[in-house]
């Protein structure tokens, strides 16, 4: 049985060493990269396997492979050593224009077309010499967004993908049907059998992985014949033009759809709810200054960008 060890008995380097050579699978690397000698890595592994009880890093060849428990902590290292470096750098005031630090959003496509430029400008005014970092979400990272929002400060993605965490809703939106300008077997209104029939391009697909439009049509006995899948809500249009693929599109981006983008934009024959564009965030971060600035930054974006439409 493995030995269990108070927190308050570990020394936090060791975390450190863990989380580089879990991610460099190498000894040589991983000292290179913390600015340490080979042998005092060595020595860190030394004390982690002796604490793990487990070899954690095994050799083939040339080679060091990682044994089932290091792949499983792998990525619970690197969240949590993130925790620990936003836990540190906290102080009980925050002066946004002083800020050094770099806050990141997690957002798909859309929500930077949407949202982008006028957050990056308020973002840039408020706090000049911090960083904003959009990063891509994905159906991997909504599926583990508790953990995914320990290491980033805020998600944005509609209800219906993320539930149960704190929020505040941002602007609506509503859905519509694109399909080729050229497509000769849609007439001038869409119907349901052209909804069943047609071969359809989506973002994501999957039993997890679909947009909450995707998920109420199939509730409504609607099951879209999936002929192309991307995740990129911007290459929708490129993919539905010239073929006889049709696709759901959130309005505010059919609107910047330019005149020679190949596709004409329709209603759906039946009714989808509209989106809720939303942003989320992990609960130990209800409270913290730095968390509640950047929120409202991204407040005052969805309010200035949206504020027609």
């Amino acid at each position: 049985m493995r030995k269990v060890t108070s927190v308050a008995t570990l020394d936090l380097n060791l975390l450190v060493s863990l989380d580089a050579l879990l991610q460099h699978m190498s000894v040589t690397n991983a000292a290179r990269q913390l600015n340490l000698s080979q042998p005092a890595l060595s020595a860190a592994l030394a004390r982690l396997r002796r604490h793990f009880d487990d070899e954690l890093l095994y050799r083939v060849g040339n080679e060091y492979h990682l044994t089932p428990l290091a792949a499983e902590l792998r990525q619970r290292a690197g969240l949590a050593l993130d925790g620990v470096e936003r836990v540190f750098p906290a102080r009980p005031e925050f002066s946004p224009q002083e800020s050094t630090r770099e806050f990141s959003i997690l957002v798909s496509d859309y929500g930077i077309t949407v949202l982008g430029k006028t957050l990056a400008g308020l973002f840039a005014e408020a706090a000049p010499r911090a960083r904003l970092r959009f990063r891509p979400t994905s159906p991997d990272l909504v599926a583990r967004v508790e953990h995914t929002l320990v290491s980033s400060d805020l998600m944005l993605v509609p209800h219906g993908v993320v539930t149960d965490l704190p929020h505040r809703d941002l602007y609506h939106d509503r859905w519509v049907m694109i399909v080729s300008s050229d497509n000769d077997d849609i007439g001038p209104t869409l119907s349901v059998d052209d909804l069943k029939n047609s071969p359809w391009a989506v973002v994501f697909h999957g039993p997890s992985a679909a947009t909450p439009a995707d998920r109420q049509l199939r509730m409504l006995g609607i099951e879209p014949n999936v002929q192309v899948v991307t995740e990129s809500f911007l290459t929708i249009p490129d993919l539905v033009a010239g073929s006889k693929r049709i696709a759901l599109l959130q309005e505010r981006l059919a609107r910047l759809l330019p005149s020679t983008s190949g596709v004409r934009t329709m209603a759906c024959p039946v009714e989808v709810n509209e989106l809720v564009e939303t942003m989320w965030w992990h609960p130990i971060y209800d409270r913290d200054p730095e968390h509640i600035f950047l929120r409202d930054i991204v407040v005052r974006a969805a309010d200035s960008a949206t504020d027609v439409g």
